[in-house]
């Protein structure tokens, strides 16, 4: 179990840090913003890609590296940083990833050729890594009690904003020039890096006097292979020997890793984290989450675009009643948070999210956008709740200055979701968009077997605009709505799976998890030190 009796030698962290800090609000709002930047250039990229291909010339394969090397590198390097912040100080550590994202984001901007715009995207996503990893121990640093409920709400609210107008600020943004979705990362990264200097403070784990090497070299060796793995999967072909291979190295690495962390005496990751079982709950809650909710958007941005019409910008308008759903909520979360147990949230927000997405399940070729509108405000109302917790749970499993540690192998659990959410259920929704379309036109008879296996592969790559205008003028009308129907079946099957897959997620956090397993906050200076006591085993 989580040793939380450690703290022997140095002094306790309510000394170090003070509980009211007058300019807490100013590094909340720093952080935030710097957090929607980040999570942004997750989103946001795709609905530029048709620019950037024409731009830059760019080969399929060019454009989805695009997307990919900023996933891979901001996957990988979070638990490294979330490490690295509580030995070299959290703020110091903030300030360099924000340099790193903010200089990348500057060379993806003016860059020349695919190889460039990649290669600084793959930086790009070390700094956001970087930031992302160190957010949650920042602000349970600087807030505590009520407060910390709030800002953990605010910073939940940002994070549903950002995948909510991801497509509604890059469709506007792209209309000018897709080049502006990176430099405009520019001039609000200097701003929070000024705010950051003057007005956050420092904090780190005094007791972390060494760097893990071999154990960051091992762990983010392997989840690089595991995350490209998933990544590459659907396409390269699931039994492929290198998607075989790269899954069985990062195994390899991954129990050389556990292996390594056993003996150390100062691990970059305390494996007796695991033995916590409300640790355990919220992860697996954290993984059903983020896998069944990333793709669900993805594919109904893909719906709204391909077989409704609307253009980026008119998607992300019609995606802005569950921005407004997830703010709400996760203010109400965030503010009751300190009342009602974390595994309650945990339970309630995963459930909620799942009924959003089995809501939307059931779609046709006479659907229209407002079919989605209700199990959009449900599914917007379950991450609201949800995510405030998962972050502040996070870091208050463990004693505040492991809280790097905690907060980065818990964005490590949500990072690898999006990525296995991606890969599985985008997988077998593609396999029955390209069965069902290469059926439906076998059987009209309108076209030979190998042309409908061809148009299919078009298909289930997501490419719906452009099927029609491959075949002769008479049978555009039916290669277009079967595309079209064929997708609507795919979408259907995302929705049903990952509504099926959150629901289980947060019934299992929700038994999982336990109260006495979370350590009772320290008191406000001045106060008497209570004895911490370690969680039930």
């Amino acid at each position: 179990m989580v040793d939380h009796t450690d703290n022997k030698t140095v002094p306790p962290d309510h000394q170090r840090t003070p509980f009211a800090r007058p300019n807490k609000w100013w590094m909340l709002g720093a952080v935030s913003v710097a957090t929607f930047m980040l999570l942004l250039d997750v989103t946001v990229v795709n609905v530029a890609l048709p620019d950037m291909q024409k731009s830059l010339g760019a080969s399929f394969f060019d454009l989805q590296w695009v997307v990919d090397s900023y996933a891979l590198t901001l996957a990988v390097f979070l638990l490294a940083a979330g490490t690295l912040a509580d030995q070299l100080g959290r703020k110091r550590v903030f300030v360099i990833g924000l340099g790193i994202f903010t200089v990348a984001s500057l060379l993806c901007g003016v860059a020349s050729s695919p190889l460039t715009l990649n290669l600084a995207r793959a930086v790009e996503g070390i700094g956001g890594a970087v930031m992302y990893a160190v957010s949650p121990a920042l602000i349970a640093n600087d807030f505590h009690g009520k407060q910390r409920g709030i800002a953990f709400g605010i910073s939940g609210g940002v994070t549903g904003l950002a995948v909510a107008v991801g497509p509604l600020l890059g469709g506007a943004l792209t209309a000018v020039s897709w080049r502006w979705i990176f430099l405009l990362n520019v001039p609000i990264g200097l701003v929070v890096a000024l705010v950051m200097v003057t007005r956050a403070a420092e904090s780190r784990d005094p007791e972390r006097k060494r760097i893990d090497w071999p154990g960051l070299a091992l762990f983010s060796t392997a989840l690089a292979l595991l995350v490209f793995g998933l990544i590459r999967g659907e396409s390269q072909g699931w039994t492929h020997p290198l998607i075989i291979g790269l899954f069985v190295g990062a195994a390899v690495l991954m129990a050389a890793f556990v292996a390594v962390e056993r003996v150390r005496p100062d691990p970059m990751l305390d494996l007796a984290l695991f033995r916590n079982r409300s640790f355990n709950g919220l992860s697996i809650a954290t993984l059903a989450a983020n896998a069944a909710l990333n793709v669900a958007i993805l594919f109904q941005v893909l719906y709204m675009q391909y077989v409704l019409g609307f253009s980026a910008y008119g998607t992300g308008v019609r995606y802005l009643p569950l921005t407004v759903a997830v703010f709400i909520a996760a203010a109400v979360a965030g503010t009751y948070s300190t009342r009602i147990p974390a595994r309650l949230l945990v339970g309630v927000g995963c459930v909620a999210l799942g009924m959003g997405l089995l809501a939307t399940d059931g779609l046709d070729a006479k659907s229209t956008w407002t079919d989605l509108l209700p199990g959009m405000l449900l599914a917007g109302f379950g991450a609201g709740v949800f995510n405030p917790v998962r972050a502040a749970a996070a870091v208050a499993l463990v004693p505040l200055r492991r809280a790097g540690m905690s907060s980065g192998i818990s964005e490590t659990f949500q990072q690898g979701g999006v990525a296995l959410g991606v890969a599985a259920l985008g997988s077998v929704a593609h396999s029955q968009t390209k069965e069902n379309f290469a059926a439906a036109i076998s059987a009209s008879g309108e076209l030979t077997g190998r042309q409908a296996s061809e148009l299919a592969q078009m298909v289930s790559a997501g490419r719906l605009t452009e099927v029609a205008g491959t075949v002769p003028a008479a049978q555009r009308a039916l290669v277009a709505q079967t595309a079209n129907d064929a997708f609507i079946a795919g979408l259907d099957i995302v929705m049903r799976v990952g509504g099926i897959v959150a629901i289980a997620g947060g019934i299992i956090g929700f038994v999982l998890m336990r109260q006495r397993d979370f350590p009772e906050e320290s008191p406000a200076p001045g106060a008497e030190q209570p004895a911490e006591r370690a969680p039930a085993r």
